[in-house]
C-alpha cells in the first residue's frame, strides 16, 4: 500500500510541476508587447558566370553535319582549355541533329528532305570573370556560331544576405526601444524575430557588346541584396 501510495503522489506531482512551469511561462510572456519591422541591404559584386556557347552546322547529309558539328565544336573547347578552362569547367548540355525539309505543296504533302542541321551547345563555368571578353571571343573565332546565355553568380552571396540580416534586426531593435522609451518604459527580453520573406537567389544583369577586332566589354554590374525582418519585445513598464 505504501507503494501504491508513492506512486500515485508522484503522477499527481508531476502534472502539478509542468501545469506550474507552463504557468510560468505565461507569466513571462504576459502583459504588453512591441513589435517593430527593419529593413537591412547589402552590395553584392559577382565574381562567377555561366556561359552558353553553341556550335550549328548544316549539311546535306546527317553523318557530314555531325562531323562538321563535331570538329567545329572541339576547336571551340580547345581555344578555351588555351586560357586556362579545364575539362571540369565544360559540360554539354544540348545536342540535336534533325532533318530540314522543303516546303509542300497542295500537291505533293510528303515532307522532302534538303539537308540536316547539327547543334551542340556546351556550358563553361567561368571563374575569372574578367576573361569573359577574351572566351567569348575565342569562342567565335573557332567556329562558335550562338552564345546562348551569359548569367553571374557570387561566391559571397550568402556572407552579404547575413550582413543585411544583422542590419535589419539592428534597426528593428533600435526602433523597439525608441517606442520603449517614448512610452515611459524600457525593452524587455525578445519573444520572436522572423525574416518576411525566403532568400532568392540573386538575378544579375549583363551588358554585352560585340566589337569587331576588339576583345567583348563585358559589364556585370552589381546587385543589392534586400531584407525585411520583424521582432516582437517585451515592454517593461515602470
Amino acid at each position: 500500500m505504501r507503494i501504491l501510495a508513492l506512486l500515485l503522489c508522484v503522477a499527481i506531482a508531476r502534472p502539478l510541476c509542468a501545469q506550474e512551469s507552463s504557468a510560468r511561462g505565461v507569466v513571462q510572456q504576459r502583459g504588453p508587447t512591441i513589435t517593430a519591422s527593419g529593413h537591412g541591404e547589402a552590395r553584392v559584386t559577382p565574381d562567377r558566370a555561366t556561359l552558353s556557347i553553341g556550335v550549328q552546322t548544316k549539311a546535306a547529309t546527317a553523318a557530314q553535319a555531325s562531323a562538321d558539328n563535331a570538329r567545329r565544336q572541339r576547336a571551340v573547347i580547345d581555344a578555351l582549355k588555351s586560357l586556362g578552362i579545364t575539362d571540369q569547367q565544360i559540360s554539354t548540355v544540348e545536342y540535336s541533329l534533325y532533318p530540314e525539309s522543303a516546303p509542300t505543296t497542295d500537291s505533293d504533302r510528303t515532307p522532302r528532305i534538303i539537308g540536316y542541321t547539327a547543334s551542340n551547345t556546351v556550358r563553361v563555368d567561368v571563374r575569372q570573370i574578367d576573361r569573359l571578353g577574351s572566351l567569348i571571343d575565342a569562342a567565335l573565332g573557332h567556329g562558335a556560331n550562338t552564345i546562348n546565355s551569359l548569367d553571374f553568380s557570387s561566391s559571397n552571396e550568402d556572407d552579404a544576405r547575413r550582413a543585411a540580416l544583422a542590419q535589419a534586426v539592428q534597426r528593428a531593435r533600435g526602433d523597439a526601444d525608441a517606442m520603449a522609451k517614448g512610452a515611459g518604459g524600457r525593452l524587455g527580453a525578445l519573444i520572436e524575430l522572423t525574416s518576411q520573406a525566403a532568400p532568392r537567389p540573386i538575378q544579375f544583369g549583363a551588358r554585352m557588346a560585340l566589337a569587331a577586332g576588339s576583345e567583348t566589354p563585358i559589364s556585370p554590374g552589381s546587385e543589392t541584396v534586400s531584407v525585411d525582418v520583424s521582432g516582437k519585445w517585451l515592454f517593461i513598464e515602470p
